[in-house]
């Protein structure tokens, strides 16, 4: 089963976007979301930004990943 993660959108070159993952950084290609900004919150699956996202809830949705993340690391 695969998921969309959360991320923020750092930087836009040509069709490809770097994807500020909590610290992360990863590259995620662009194409279906022309309108998507620097800054913007979106939602990436399988290397694709698919979805732009409102920025409270974003943020609220990476906070939460993180947090099941680091569930039963301590």
């Amino acid at each position: 089963m695969c998921l969309a993660i959360p991320g923020k959108v750092a930087a836009i070159n040509a069709q490809q976007g770097t994807i500020d993952y909590g610290g992360v950084t990863r590259q995620a290609d662009m194409t279906l979301l022309p309108q998507a900004q620097v800054g913007d919150m979106v939602m990436v699956h399988a290397g694709f930004a698919i979805a732009v996202m409102d920025q409270a809830a974003g943020e609220e949705l990476m906070r939460l990943t993180a947090e099941l993340d680091s569930y039963g690391k301590a």
